[in-house]
């Protein structure tokens, strides 16, 4: 069964936000595709069982840019995305800590949040 396909769209200023849910990801928790311009970010989530024996929340988030996303194609050495950027890690880091409170206190359940950027606006 295939999930319904939504497009919500809103004004920023003079730009137009796209989110659009339902395309990818069907096995996820939810996944939405964001569109700002010609910058495409995806996301994704899903929700593990109850993890025993912890007393922390293993909430773990993951941001690639992809190189190709900003038009560049890696040569044959560099085929492979390698380790992520500090760009990156600092992106992981910004959306963990808002999200990490909106979760119940004592949830114990792995979440796993991962997001790609598929196309980047040179603005």
């Amino acid at each position: 069964m295939k999930p319904e396909t939504k497009r919500y769209t809103t004004s920023v200023g003079s730009r137009t936000i796209a989110i659009e849910t339902g395309k990818l990801a069907a096995q996820a928790g939810g996944a939405v595709t964001v569109h700002l311009n010609d910058t495409v970010v995806f996301a994704a989530a899903t929700m593990g069982d109850v993890r025993e024996g912890i007393d922390f929340f293993p909430l773990t988030v993951d941001y690639e840019e992809r190189m190709y996303a900003g038009g560049k194609i890696p040569g044959s050495f560099f085929r492979r995305e390698g380790r992520p950027s500090t760009d990156a890690i600092l992106t992981a880091r910004l959306t963990d800590r808002p999200l990490r409170p909106l979760f119940p206190y004592g949830m114990r359940n792995e979440v796993q949040i991962i997001m790609y950027s598929l196309s980047a606006d040179a603005e």
